[in-house]
């Protein structure tokens, strides 16, 4: 007999006792033990087990509904300084960046010739004054006509008028503040020409600051003169809270959006004028409502659905959300308070999945 018979045969029961003892020994049951695989593993027949998962007792909170905007800083009041009246400036009573009050002369131009005009008038007004008592004191001797009379005050009058035509016009070349702030750079020089199309510099007054921005169309009916915004900016590291005061009674056709502005306390001089502002605008507070986290919800095709704990087992339950945050859903109804709400293991709840609850969030 050839050795090859021999050989063969060997082999092919070797291979066979190995394939054996893998997938049948008492090595590989012990495992299917272990494991819980097959069909008899474990006294109930079911795969892995309860679901260990973490629960949350369900209950009311305050929900602040805000959005996150961004906003410019304004000054409350701002005006580029001119002049009037044209002519060569004689004097500037002011220092660049100082705080100046309201009515304060700032610059002065040339008026020595309307001086001049108002003295000469002024004489003429004192001649025609003695004139107007003279024909008065005549008329009533009734030595001169009424007519003689009138045209006596009649010119008295007139050189009144034009003495306060003067005054107006030597008026106009004193720059005056018309309010309280900051004045800016000075864009002149003394003996230098200033024309009323010529800036002289810009006065700021930022105490209090204004914060425009804009919110979504949607959010109209939740927003109302005097709600509060808190807001940052880069130049500072502190918190500052503002009021709205005021809301556009249009909405941009462009964004879809309504402008506010509010008003904020600035005596410390940290906000400026163009700054960029960070904003957290509050619309609305919710003094009772129910808070989920979002990884909770399961959206489907009828709506949203989410596990709750009853008699041991896992049983889904439809609810309806409406605000979302970025980590928490409202649900406005198809919770209570009390429930237990399954928060962890979500990927594995199927209806009537047994639970073994670990941990209890309340």
């Amino acid at each position: 007999m050839k050795p090859k018979y021999i050989i063969y045969p060997l082999i092919i029961l070797l291979i066979g006792y190995l394939f054996y003892n893998k997938f049948y020994g008492s090595k590989a049951k012990e495992m299917s033990a272990q494991t819980g695989g097959g069909a008899g593993g474990g006294k109930k027949g079911k795969k892995g087990g309860p679901v260990p998962v973490n629960v949350m007792i369900v209950k009311d909170t305050v929900f602040a509904n805000a959005i996150d905007v961004t906003g410019t800083i304004a000054a409350n009041e701002q005006v580029e300084l001119r002049s009037e009246t044209a002519g060569n400036i004689t004097n500037i009573y002011f220092k660049e960046g100082q705080h100046v009050d309201k009515g304060q002369l700032l610059v002065k131009v040339y008026d020595q010739d309307l001086q001049a005009s108002l003295k000469q008038i002024e004489v003429q007004i004192k001649l025609a004054e003695q004139t107007e008592y003279r024909n008065k004191v005549l008329l009533g001797k009734q030595a001169i006509s009424k007519e003689e009379y009138d045209i006596s005050e009649t010119s008295l009058n007139s050189y009144k008028a034009q003495a306060d035509l003067a005054k107006a016009q030597i008026k106009k070349t004193e720059v005056r503040a018309p309010f309280s702030g900051i004045i800016g750079l000075r864009n002149i020089s003394p003996g230098g020409y200033l024309s009323p199309q010529g800036s002289i510099a810009t006065l700021v007054n930022i105490d209090p600051a204004k914060i425009t921005f804009s919110v979504p169309e949607r959010y109209l009916a939740l927003i109302h003169v005097g709600s509060k915004i808190n807001f940052t900016v880069e130049s500072s590291r502190d918190k500052f809270i503002g009021v709205v005061y005021a809301i556009e009674p249009n909405i941009d056709i462009n964004s879809r959006s309504v402008t506010l502005r509010a008003r904020a306390d600035n005596k410390s001089g940290a906000l400026k004028a163009g700054a960029f502002a960070k904003i957290r605008f509050t619309l609305d507070q919710i003094p009772k409502t129910i808070l989920v986290p979002t990884e909770v919800v399961i959206p489907d095709i009828k709506g949203s659905n989410v596990y709750v704990v009853k008699n041991g087992v896992g049983m889904p339950r439809p609810i309806k959300t409406d605000t979302r945050t970025e980590t928490k859903l409202q649900v406005v109804d198809g919770l209570k308070p009390g429930d237990s709400l399954i928060v962890s293991g979500i990927i594995q709840m199927r209806p009537k999945v047994p639970i073994k609850i670990v941990k209890v969030i309340h």
